[in-house]
């Protein structure tokens, strides 16, 4: 893996992070077209930013990745958002990211890292180790409720 910063947001990263978004989420064919037709599905909510939940991952001073992680009234973390640009997909950026929120959340005092997965990254998110407890609605059809001990 390359050298590969990962920090706090900052408000300034706000619009590059929603435009990584919808590279990310764009390049995913069995998303493609419910996100055309939804584009107010991709939105990076500010507050998530200044609030010091979204780190971003950083190679030579470009922003590359980023990941959300936020608290949840149990006590625990919720994985919200974990993107990379397609073009460094499949090089260890996920998992990376994955495994500094999971530290991120330790660090609060969370004992369990929660996820929505899309079915198509379950292979992903056991990689991470997390591990499918049921199915959940979204707007966008069925999701993956999966959870990593911490």
């Amino acid at each position: 893996m390359f050298d590969v910063v990962i920090r706090t947001a900052r408000c300034a990263d706000h619009s590059s992070l929603e435009a990584l978004q919808w590279r990310a989420s764009l390049a995913n064919p069995g998303d493609r077209d419910s996100l055309l037709a939804n584009p107010d599905a991709i939105a990076l909510p500010g507050e998530h930013i200044a609030d010091g939940h979204v780190f971003v991952a950083e190679y030579d001073d470009v922003i590359v990745g980023f990941a959300a992680v936020l608290p949840r009234p149990d006590g625990n973390a919720e994985l919200d958002a974990l993107f990379v640009d397609p073009s460094l997909w499949k090089r260890g950026l996920g998992r990376l990211l994955v495994a500094h929120c999971a530290g991120v959340a330790r660090g609060r005092g969370a004992r369990i890292l929660h996820v929505v997965g899309n079915p198509h990254a379950e292979g992903f998110y056991a990689t991470c180790g997390f591990r499918t407890t049921g199915a959940v609605e979204t707007r966008f059809g069925g999701g993956l409720a999966m959870q990593r001990e911490l």
